[in-house]
């Protein structure tokens, strides 16, 4: 018998989690081949490719912490001591050997004398003619750097994988560090699909919008210091969305889209990126954000490998935000940072509003800092309401199920952290 009944769909892939789909893309990333030494004065921003290490110690001799009096501490136990001062010791000059009974005016930074082991602070002294009369007991030590304190000759003092920040340029200037090996420079293509695009500047047609997504995506990449090739607008065809993937695949490290990875007649991005490569098409338990496509676009040749592929959801906001949880690790990881500094860092902060719509995905709402040391939530959370990133400073990471009542203890995420 024939029945009657309608054919059973194929069964839908369980949603992922956040995390499940950070591991695999983290997983997957390894630094980009190619390094460079550059000068330390311009590696700002760039990520160290081998360590550091001290070739002296800092500071380099014993010196002193204070404008004052170097002394030998013996010479003042009994209070009130009155000292001739032997010499005038500034910094970057090598005073000589104290007397004992005398003191060395000595400022901060000179190298402390031989025999002195103590500075007093001007303030506690009297100056009197040639001598110094000494109002406080020092003991050994005081008021003095000793050699070696900050750092030790042969210590590593910045691993690989460091991003170079400029207290990072400065410790590496501290031990005579005139230039650094950095791996190079992230190498990142994009471009953008769909008919209804308009470049601002440009007459606005019926159905068609303005192309918000290429100021935005170019923006963060620029901020994570890559070097990005835009191949602009493409035309909503297979045959010229497989063309851009094979010069995008040839040059870069990573090709990113938004929008035009689903599964309609006119998404070609998907079967392009199949018809040169592989595609893994997720969908992430996250809010807003859902679509996540991820893989690799074939080079020319096997031996030229192949670039990976992102690609993001089209609603502004939702390209936004998984760029921020999903792309910026990935590319972090991809540049040379170690794997434990790449992932998004929250702090708890207190809702000062209500969620009482639990969603069962993880939700990332927009989110403003008060004066009080809240947060408050912006009225529309829609992934289309660009707006909602211009006035807020962060995230909400919200939990599956999980709703707010103002009070609560929140996980926050600072856009001062995920745009940095």
């Amino acid at each position: 018998m024939q029945s009657n009944s309608p054919p059973q769909q194929p069964a839908r892939a369980p949603l992922q989690s956040v995390s499940q789909a950070l591991d695999t893309l983290l997983a997957a990333a390894q630094p980009v081949a190619g390094h460079e030494t550059i000068a330390t004065l311009d590696a700002i921003g760039r990520v160290l490719a081998t360590p550091v290490q001290a070739h002296i110690d800092v500071p380099g001799m014993d010196n002193s912490q204070m404008d004052g009096y170097a002394v030998r501490a013996a010479d003042c136990a009994g209070g009130q001591a009155r000292l001739r001062v032997s010499q005038r010791i500034p910094a970057g000059h090598v005073g000589q050997a104290l007397e004992p009974g005398t003191a060395a005016r000595i400022f901060t930074g000179a190298m402390m004398p031989t025999g002195a082991d103590a500075v007093v602070m001007q303030e506690a002294c009297e100056a009197d003619g040639d001598y110094v009369v000494v109002n406080h007991v020092p003991k050994v030590g005081e008021w003095v750097r000793t050699i070696g304190e900050d750092i030790r000759q042969g210590s590593v003092i910045l691993p690989a994988g460091t991003l170079l920040r400029p207290q990072e340029l400065g410790l590496a200037a501290s031990v005579g560090q005139a230039g650094l090996e950095v791996h190079r420079r992230l190498r990142v293509a994009v471009f953008f699909t769909g008919d209804e695009l308009t470049m601002p500047g440009q007459p606005l047609k019926p159905g068609a919008i303005y192309n918000s997504n290429r100021f935005l995506l170019r923006g963060l990449l620029h901020k994570l210091g890559c070097d990005v090739s835009d191949y602009g607008i493409v035309p909503d065809s297979l045959d010229a969305t497989r063309e851009t993937l094979r010069q995008a695949a040839q040059e870069h490290d990573l090709i990113i889209t938004s929008g035009g990875v689903s599964v309609g007649e006119e998404d070609h991005v998907r079967p392009a990126v199949e018809a040169q490569g592989r595609i893994n098409m997720w969908q992430i338990a996250m809010k807003p954000g859902k679509p996540l496509a991820f893989g690799e676009v074939n080079r020319a040749t096997d031996a030229e490998g192949r670039a990976f592929f992102i690609g993001l959801p089209g609603n502004p906001v939702s390209s936004f935000v998984t760029f921020l949880i999903f792309v910026r690790p990935f590319v972090l990881r991809l540049q040379g940072q170690s794997p434990a500094t790449v992932l998004p860092r929250a702090v708890a902060m207190r809702a000062d509003f209500d969620w009482p719509r639990a969603d069962r995905r993880q939700e990332f709402l927009r989110v403003r800092r008060n004066a009080a040391g809240g947060l408050d939530l912006f009225a529309s959370q829609g992934s289309n309401v660009l707006t909602s990133t211009v006035w807020g400073d962060g995230l909400v990471d919200n939990a599956p199920g999980q709703v707010i009542a103002a009070g609560d203890m929140v996980q926050f995420l600072s856009f001062d952290h995920l745009l940095n």
